[in-house]
């Protein structure tokens, strides 16, 4: 059990914030995809997943492990599907519907209903399932990126064909037993507001002024703006290798693409990659592998600014 001796009582941590109102601005992807680093160059492929990738602005390059796919096997209703990740063996079990039969043509598995239609279960679902399984199954964030261009009219492939960190990465050389991977993905248009509202708050005169301020932050906000502070809230959370800006710098005073969060007085940034069909577990170096990420950064030092993550 954590140890909850040192931690304030809710009434000595509401009671030193300093202002009755204060914001953070949320943001969070909503979509993505996903594919070998290699892929880039495979114009064929890519045509059917370009209307995705025509709204990912971020991008993440980093390390999954090699999977091998060994054999389908058919048990009554279930379907097991056995591979190899790592040098270990794991089963991935579907149940199937009446009917269903497993069937070989050579080397190729299929499903046959009882109309003699074949399927297949789709390739993300099963890689989602084997990470699952397996808790094998990651995405090691080496480089976190963006891509926006005039008015959205770049998207993260158009910049990773000419990205010499990516370049870099690959020359030198993937561990053995991994693949280069890219993950591409797409933030919410719209931006999020979060609202903590402390009675208890030492200043109690400014409440209205600080919501209106909220409010201005929130509906204008532009969309370069929050690509901007996504991709830096990403790389201070994960703190991947081959990022060097904003790895020891985010947040700053300094930092241009936070003058207005500070202009307007925001305590807060907080940027999320909460998807539940992701095939992998995100981490890196400095971060436990997950399901769900939430980069939670405090725009200022002092205690009493700290309402939404002190407790």
């Amino acid at each position: 059990m954590t140890d909850q001796s040192n931690r304030p009582s809710k009434d000595e941590f509401f009671g030193k914030a300093l202002f009755d109102v204060e914001h953070a601005l949320g943001m969070y992807a909503i979509s993505f995809c996903t594919l070998p680093a290699e892929g880039i160059y495979d114009k064929e492929a890519l045509a059917s997943v370009m209307e995705v990738v025509n709204s990912c602005h971020i991008y993440l390059i980093g390390y999954t492990p090699k999977i091998e796919f060994i054999e389908a096997q058919q048990n009554d209703r279930c379907l097991n599907l056995k591979f190899t990740v790592l040098g270990n063996e794991h089963t991935v079990v579907y149940d199937l519907p009446e009917g269903f039969t497993l069937k070989q043509d050579g080397e190729l598995s299929y499903l046959e209903d009882a109309d003699g239609r074949r399927c297949w279960p789709n390739v993300e679902d099963m890689q989602l399932r084997l990470s699952l399984v397996s808790k094998t199954v990651t995405f090691e964030v080496k480089y976190v990126g963006q891509a926006y261009g005039q008015g959205g009219s770049r998207n993260a492939i158009d910049r990773l064909l000419k990205h010499e960190t990516l370049q870099k990465i690959a020359l030198r050389g993937v561990p053995a037993g991994y693949r280069l991977t890219l993950l591409l993905l797409a933030i919410q248009p719209n931006n999020q507001l979060f609202t903590a509202m402390n009675p208890f708050a030492k200043n109690q005169d400014d409440g209205s002024a600080r919501i209106k301020s909220g409010l201005d932050k929130l509906f204008n906000t532009t969309e370069p703006e929050r690509i901007a502070l996504y991709e830096a809230a990403l790389i201070r959370y994960f703190y991947p290798e081959f990022n060097i800006e904003f790895k020891n710098s985010f947040p700053s005073t300094n930092l241009k693409i936070l003058q207005d969060c500070y202009e307007k007085d925001f305590s807060a940034i907080v940027a999320e990659i909460c998807i539940d069909e992701l095939p992998f577990m995100l981490c890196s170096e400095t971060i436990k592998p997950a399901i769900y990420h939430i980069a939670k950064h405090d725009l200022h030092k002092d205690e009493e600014r700290r309402m939404f993550f002190g407790l």
